[in-house]
């Protein structure tokens, strides 16, 4: 499968994931204990058993969701290794609070040649969307 046929599943996974559905979004992952990951519901993890683990703790935080689509900002391959940089448009019912909102996250995701596919290896995910001038969004430990 190329990268584009790659690109094109991740919409519909990440629709379900959104939902609380985390299998389509695992079948885009490597499953070697290389594979990385890095969100805003817990520590970053490694190992395909701790990936799985956090993918299905993450997605169930969201409920009633949609994933809106990416703007992409970089992308970087080789013929083993792909690197993009996106900023990703959502919106959901976050942990418990009762409206669904919507929310970006600025993703780096790192996509590697596995035989005849691309799965990714590795997911990092914030919520920082935006420029601040005055600093990191959350606060220093003296605040």
């Amino acid at each position: 499968m190329d990268l584009a046929e790659v690109y094109e599943q991740f919409g519909p996974a990440f629709n379900e994931f959104a939902k609380g559905n985390p299998e389509p979004v695992k079948a885009l992952y490597s499953h070697r204990n290389d594979a990385t990951l890095a969100n805003p519901f817990g520590p970053a993890v490694r190992g395909w058993d701790e990936v799985s683990r956090m993918l299905d703790y993450a997605s169930s935080r969201f409920r009633d969701g949609q994933f809106l689509g990416a703007e992409r900002i970089a992308e970087h391959t080789t013929a083993e290794l792909t690197c993009v940089l996106d900023l990703e448009h959502w919106r959901s019912r976050v942990n418990e609070r009762a409206d669904v909102e919507p929310f970006d996250l600025r993703v780096t995701t790192i996509l590697r040649r596995e035989g005849d596919d691309w799965k990714v290896v590795h997911r990092h995910a914030d919520p920082i969307a935006t420029l601040d001038a005055s600093g990191p969004v959350r606060g220093s430990p003296e605040d």
